[in-house]
């Protein structure tokens, strides 16, 4: 065994209970690191996921309508103020060819057409406003992946007149499967029979959204084609940079899901920025309480420190002693704080499930949690001893035998 190894464990060991003590510290601060880490990882895992297997990820949709300027007769504007154009339901042009662009594009998993606009709702005397959505159900269940599970009455059955309506919207308008609901565009009506219902997680959605086959729903609105294009990407977060990329390609006015939901990602980003400040201070504790004890170990040992230079030690074998006792802490108390702090993570998976006994938040703890972990304690070790192992060091061997 290496002479600083060697004397560094006997140290630690001759102050067994400081030792323990700042063990502990380390331990402490290692488990909330990883459970924090866990724990919000687990939760923006949940979040995205409940939110986002029930939207598309990127959407593409005709451009808006600009209003035309009549010019004067010498070719400058003949107003000061031009009025915004009324926007037409209109649908992409050549989608077909537009959705197989979309299809071969890299990160892309599904593109689904869809026809959809807005509509009135009624059963009886009430009546609510909502939006028709026409798909093709193969094509949608791949790029709204939760749609088929969330179907909590009937099934997703899109016959030509039938329809699946969020829960909110049946209570409102008093729906069950089997009935029927009337529904009237711009363009014309018709009745439809409840096929099933849905809850998407959403009141907005669960009231508003009724789901039919493309092509009714396409003859409803007067569409000549799809009024949009639904897309499903391989990474969720990579959708802004492909959206930029569609964007481009197609002309098309092109919205991923970040843009049309900043205010959950706006929470996620000030849940990774608290989480990182927690961490942050978790970490100065346990540099402190380390750099704590070492400082106090080189007081205390003055003597044996001046006995061992004087034997011919050298100040880098005096720095390096001091530096492995707070390599060993820092392992330590990685080992036992990733133990702390994976038997909390799997505490909270238990205890937080859905109604079906399923893991609301499942908690997935990674190698790369494991060593960033690791990583974190033996860092916090060696920085509190780098300032006790140079004082320690500096020590005159002739000066420390005297004082003691």
């Amino acid at each position: 065994m290496r002479l600083d190894l060697f004397l560094a464990l006997r140290f630690l060991r001759e102050g067994r209970a400081q030792t323990a003590l700042i063990v502990g510290g380390t331990a402490v601060g290692v488990a909330v690191f990883f459970f924090l880490n866990a724990l919000v990882a687990a939760v923006e895992r949940g979040m995205v996921a409940q939110t986002l297997d029930a939207l598309p990820h990127v959407v593409l949709r005709p451009r808006p309508e600009a209003p035309r300027t009549p010019p004067s007769p010498d070719g400058a504007a003949a107003v000061s103020h031009v009025q915004r154009a009324p926007q037409r339901l209109r649908a992409v042009d050549q989608w077909q060819a537009v959705a197989r662009e979309v299809s071969a594009a890299p990160g892309v998993r599904a593109v689904a057409a869809v026809a959809s606009g807005p509509a009135m709702a009624s059963r009886g005397e009430a009546s609510r406003s909502v939006s028709l959505i026409g798909v093709d159900p193969e094509a949608y269940r791949r790029v709204l992946v939760a749609l088929p599970g969330r179907v909590v009455e009937g099934d997703l059955r899109l016959g030509p007149s039938e329809v699946v309506v969020g829960i909110e919207l049946a209570e409102e308008l008093g729906l069950s499967r089997g009935d029927t609901l009337r529904v009237a565009t711009a363009a014309g009506a018709r009745a439809f029979v409840v096929a099933g219902l849905f809850d998407l997680g959403t009141r907005d959605q669960n009231l508003r959204w009724v789901l039919t086959a493309y092509r009714s729903a396409q003859a409803l609105h007067a569409l000549p084609g799809a009024s949009a294009l639904e897309v499903r990407l391989d990474d969720a977060w990579a959708a802004a940079e492909v959206a930029d990329r569609l964007r481009r390609r197609t002309g098309l006015r092109v919205e991923s899901w970040m843009d049309l939901n900043g205010r959950l990602l706006a929470a996620l980003r000030s849940q990774r920025g608290s989480t990182r400040a927690i961490q942050a201070f978790v970490g100065l504790a346990a540099v402190a309480g380390i750099a704590s004890v070492l400082v106090v170990s080189v007081v205390q040992r003055q003597r044996q420190i001046g006995i061992l230079r004087a034997m011919g030690l050298s100040r880098g074998g005096v720095q390096r002693l001091f530096l492995v006792q707070g390599a060993v802490i820092g392992l330590l108390g990685a080992a036992a704080g990733v133990a702390i702090g994976s038997v909390l993570a799997l505490v909270f998976e238990t205890s937080a499930r859905h109604p079906d006994g399923t893991p609301l938040y499942p908690v997935q703890l990674s190698p790369a949690l494991y060593a960033a972990s690791a990583l974190l304690a033996l860092g916090a070790g060696l920085a509190a001893a780098f300032t006790p192992a140079r004082r320690a060091a500096r020590l005159d061997p002739a000066e420390a035998i005297r004082r003691d």
